[in-house]
């Protein structure tokens, strides 16, 4: 049997001006996302779309959500199969397509881990299990793109 779990979260638009959205410039795309007993997270849209460059958009927190997932299920590759991460850093990015009619969409988005392993004798398992941990993220499993990996193995 399939076991389910569920996630909830608000989002609290802050962008109203004082006229709401009486014109495409008269409010701001700010939004906080929050879930109760976590810090809240500022967000906007992306500044192409009048977004505050300083806060997070949908796209990049989507992008996130992909690196983050696959980190995570490959440092529990890597517990169960006695590989000893020592650090795990990852420059994820993300391209998405803007079409003629304003909508759009991901179409792809490379994951750069770099992990730093205990001793070099771990280093073909360590490169093996990220094969593996794409295929146990939730997340890489629930988009309709490519999700790349370019992993780089140090000691």
């Amino acid at each position: 049997m399939n076991k389910e779990h569920h996630y909830a979260l608000s989002i609290e638009w802050t962008g109203n001006l004082g006229t709401g959205t009486s014109d495409y410039r008269a409010y701001t795309r700010n939004h906080l996302i929050s879930a109760e007993n976590k810090p809240d997270i500022p967000g906007s849209s992306d500044p192409h779309f009048r977004g505050d460059k300083t806060r997070y958009n949908p796209e990049e927190m989507l992008v996130a959500a992909l690196s983050a997932c696959h980190m995570l299920s490959y440092l529990h590759l890597c517990a169960v199969n006695k590989v000893i991460v020592l650090e795990y850093n990852d420059k994820a990015t993300g391209t998405m397509v803007e079409n003629p009619d304003g909508s759009g969409q991901l179409t792809e988005t490379t994951l750069n881990p770099i992990v730093k392993v205990k001793d070099s004798s771990m280093n073909a398992k360590a490169l093996e299990l990220h094969e593996q941990a794409e295929k146990m993220c939730f997340i890489a499993s629930s988009v309709n793109f490519p999700v790349h990996h370019k992993p780089t193995i140090i000691n």
